[in-house]
């Protein structure tokens, strides 16, 4: 279990899927701060001042890319990027495997590229864990 309560931020529009990883997370000991399209990302992400943002790219309203461009306009946010404020791994979390996509995620700023499909339940968190620097075995 988790002695600090992180919060994950999850943009993700698939009910199914974000309903999952809301129970997942959760259950791994992080405050889920779910969002179900782009525009509700953002204002969450002003918001809530999450810890790690789980970004879906194929979303309504905004997609993950028009999320990480406005993140990235927004100097007071100090989200992305070379802005000496408080620097929030993001996580595309997406079914989109081409090589443009997943170039065009980086250069945006995303900290890593996982396709949905590729990776269980487990190995997410243990991704997350790693970019908060969570170790597993002493639970810090």
């Amino acid at each position: 279990m988790i002695k600090k309560k992180y919060r994950i931020l999850l943009a993700e529009d698939d009910k199914y899927i974000s309903a999952a990883f809301y129970q997942g997370l959760t259950m791994a000991g992080f405050e889920v701060i779910p969002a179900y399209d782009g525009e509700e990302a953002l204002t969450k992400i002003r918001t809530s001042q999450p810890d790690l943002i789980m970004l879906d790219i194929l979303m309504p309203k905004k997609d993950g890319f028009e999320v990480l461009e406005e993140l990235n306009r927004e100097e007071t946010t100090g989200m992305i990027g070379g802005n000496e404020h408080k620097s929030v791994p993001i996580i595309a979390f997406t079914n989109m495997d081409q090589d443009q996509d997943i170039k065009r995620a980086r250069d945006l700023g995303v900290t890593e590229y996982l396709v949905k499909a590729n990776y269980s339940m487990s190995e997410v968190i243990k991704k997350i864990k790693g970019h908060l620097g969570i170790s597993d075995k002493s639970g810090k």
